[in-house]
């Protein structure tokens, strides 16, 4: 794994703008930044970043089973109670997932290490699975890059056999976000067009047009009755609102399903270590109220205490303290010595309860250090993205990367 510097192909703004990039550059920033791209061994994206994350996401889904059964978690995990059985029964009943990212450290020499999993509403998907490839066939084209160079990017064709194997040819499925975002439309689009090109009916309308009808269905803004809807609209927010006491009743098949508010949630990361210590792909984390005694010297529950004493090594560089609902690394402090060093700016989260995850370096290069976006589509890594930062927390204006695989 290299940075390599790239010139950037001149008309390359003139093309985002034709095809609806407009958030390729936001707020006098580039959001897109093709002057370099990483490079990769096809080892490294196999055996490093593929293989582990498909594992990953089976432990995930195996934190799901058990995190289910349990409401001493479903309740540390922020579920509120009376939607205890419609997440319980989501995963009971089978209810499909369509995709998720994995935001992993990678240095190049390995192991992978998960920072969090974004598996309900995660964006960045259109830059990762149309514009990255575009620039390289681009670059291939101009000579740049060698016509045997490669990009670890099948994440819309996985989508597009996502939709075919759960739907049958002319469903009609609806999709929305909250209007005046465009990156969240972009998000929703790509979705779109995929279900477009397995063949399904791809309706968009916006969040707030969403009605209910008099028999308790979901209709979008042209009275349409809506039987299967990709929201791009975070469970804990959903569970939260008015229009939640009508889920049960709806009839509407929800993507992603109503399990995935408890991958979607940082506190799956002190489960996974739970059931799952000392595993090469994970980071030591816990509840911050299981271990706030034994941050400040003073004692936890014996289990607890047993875990955290064989995680001490890891944490000897510090900590990083996560809210259990953060987006684009808003509320994260980075803990080093006892005193925070690092904090976001963006403090929407702070009020929420905290999980606290052994703090991992992220590589640097160039002054910049990069996140890999894992893309999981159905049950199976199909490719990446990655977004760097000079900052140590990956925020919302984190430069967008692309990359090639070259052996």
């Amino acid at each position: 794994m290299q940075k390599i510097q790239i010139a950037e192909r001149p008309d390359w703004r003139k093309e985002a703008e034709e095809l609806g990039f407009s958030f390729a550059d936001m707020h006098g920033e580039p959001y897109w930044d093709e002057s370099s791209a990483y490079e990769f061994s096809l080892r490294e994206i196999e055996e490093d970043i593929e293989d582990p994350s498909t594992a990953l996401h089976a432990m995930c889904r195996e934190a799901v089973a058990e995190i289910v059964r349990s409401e001493e978690l479903l309740e540390k995990l922020g579920i509120p109670a009376e939607h205890f059985d419609l997440v319980r029964g989501s995963w009971q009943g089978g209810e499909p997932e369509i995709y998720g990212r994995f935001d992993l450290a990678y240095d190049g020499t390995g192991p992978t290490k998960l920072l969090e999993y974004n598996a309900d509403t995660p964006t960045s998907l259109y830059e990762s699975a149309s514009f990255q490839w575009r620039w390289l066939e681009a670059q291939i084209e101009a000579g740049v890059l060698r016509e045997t160079d490669d990009q670890f990017n099948g994440i819309h064709e996985a989508l597009v056999e996502r939709f075919k194997a759960l739907f049958a040819p002319d469903t009609d499925l609806h999709f929305t976000a909250v209007a005046g975002n465009p990156e969240d439309y972009a998000t929703v689009e790509a979705m779109g067009w995929a279900a477009r090109a397995a063949g399904m009916g791809a309706h968009y309308t916006d969040l707030d047009k969403i009605g209910v009808t008099k028999e308790g269905q979901f209709a979008d803004a042209e009275d349409r009755v809506i039987g299967v809807l990709f929201k791009l609209y975070p469970w804990e927010d959903l569970l939260r609102d008015d229009f939640a006491k009508h889920l049960t009743t709806s009839g509407c098949l929800m993507l992603e399903p109503a399990w995935k508010a408890v991958v979607s949630n940082k506190g799956l990361l002190p489960v996974l270590w739970q059931m799952f210590e000392g595993h090469p792909n994970l980071l030591p984390a816990f509840f911050h109220d299981d271990v706030a005694g034994a941050l400040q010297g003073g004692t936890s529950t014996a289990a607890v205490a047993e875990a955290w004493g064989r995680s001490q090594d890891a944490f000897a560089r510090g900590h990083v303290l996560k809210p259990l609902f953060s987006r684009e690394g808003a509320s994260i402090s980075i803990v080093e010595a006892g005193k925070v060093t690092d904090r976001s700016s963006n403090a929407d989260y702070e009020a929420h309860p905290k999980i606290v995850q052994a703090y991992h370096p992220l590589p640097e290069f160039d002054g910049f250090r990069p996140v890999i976006g894992s893309w999981i589509v159905g049950e199976a890594c199909c490719g990446i993205g990655l977004r760097e930062d000079r900052g140590r927390i990956t925020q919302d204006l984190s430069r967008f990367k692309p990359h090639y695989i070259r052996d």
